[in-house]
C-alpha cells in the first residue's frame, strides 16, 4: 500500500492543528501552510476533503480558521488516511472489498489480501493523533494486534 502525498499532508495538517493551545483555537491555514511547507492550493483542498470527513470544522472571518472537529484522542490514523485517500486497502481487489469476483473462487491470495488489510486496519485504528503529539512508542500498540 502505497498512501500519496494527500495523505501523508492531511496528517500533518491535522497534527499542526491539534498541536494549537488552546485546542478550541481556530488556525489559520496560511500559517499551516507556512509551518508546513504546503502550497495553500494544495492545502485547501486537503482542508475540504477533511472537513467532508467530519474531522476538522471552519470559521469564517478575522478569527476564523479551522480547528478539529473532535478531540485529538478520538481521531485515528485510519480517519486520517480514509477521508484523505477514499480508504486504507493494501490491494484494488473487489473480493477484498465486499464485491463479487468472477476469480475469487480460484484466487489463492483472496485470503492473504484479506489479512493484511484487516491488519493495516487494526494498526491504524489504534494510533490516534494524540499518541503521535505525545510521541509514544508505537511499538507497543503493533504488539498488541
Amino acid at each position: 500500500m502505497m498512501i500519496s502525498t494527500k495523505g501523508r499532508y492531511a496528517l500533518r495538517i491535522l497534527l499542526d492543528i491539534a498541536s494549537a493551545v488552546p485546542t478550541t483555537e481556530y488556525i489559520s491555514l496560511g500559517d499551516v501552510a507556512l509551518r508546513q511547507e504546503i502550497s495553500m492550493k494544495y492545502l485547501e483542498a486537503i482542508v475540504a476533503t477533511l472537513s467532508r470527513g467530519g474531522l476538522v470544522e471552519s470559521k469564517r472571518g478575522k478569527a476564523g480558521g479551522y480547528r478539529l472537529a473532535r478531540p485529538a484522542e478520538t481521531i485515528t490514523v485510519a480517519d486520517v488516511i480514509c477521508s484523505a485517500e477514499g480508504g486504507i486497502s493494501p490491494v484494488a481487489c473487489p473480493e477484498c472489498d465486499g464485491q463479487s469476483c468472477s476469480r475469487a473462487g480460484n484466487c489463492l491470495t483472496v485470503d492473504l489480501w484479506r489479512q493484511l488489510d484487516t491488519m493495516i486496519e487494526r494498526y491504524l485504528t489504534a494510533v490516534t493523533l494524540q499518541d503521535l503529539l505525545d510521541s509514544r512508542d508505537l511499538s507497543v500498540l503493533f504488539q498488541n494486534i
